[in-house]
């Protein structure tokens, strides 16, 4: 799932650029090859329960934003005692915002992608 939401956004990527693990595996949960890293700097962990609380904080969430009668995106922030806060929001947000930074950077990545090329020339 995550894995294909992330590929449909970034079609300049190729199948390989981006794997998802089988579940017990060491490491990141879905991996990134060194150009989808480029755009997307993130490590990934999933979890898939039937219920977890966060799952109804999200939906208050929700409902909040659907009262707002504006275009908002639920977000929730949750703080464990004596830890960093964490934010929650949906996939699709998450992926969006991703474009957006890469819409924002992406002549500096072809810039740089240019310059490893020459790199790589002047090496052989």
């Amino acid at each position: 799932m995550v894995r294909d939401r992330l590929l449909s956004a970034f079609p300049q990527l190729e199948q390989d650029d981006i794997k998802s693990t089988s579940m017990g595996a060491q490491g990141e949960d879905v991996q990134l090859s060194p150009a989808a890293r480029k755009i997307m700097p993130i490590a990934v962990e999933t979890k898939a329960r039937r219920g977890i609380a966060v799952g109804r904080w999200y939906e208050q969430a929700e409902e909040h934003a659907i009262a707002v009668k504006a275009a908002v995106e639920p977000v929730v922030v949750m703080k464990e005692d004596r830890k960093d806060p964490l934010v929650l929001i949906s996939l699709n947000f998450f992926v969006d915002l991703l474009v957006d930074r890469y819409d924002h950077y992406k002549d500096w990545l072809a810039q740089e992608q240019e310059i490893s090329k020459l790199a790589r020339k002047e090496k052989k």
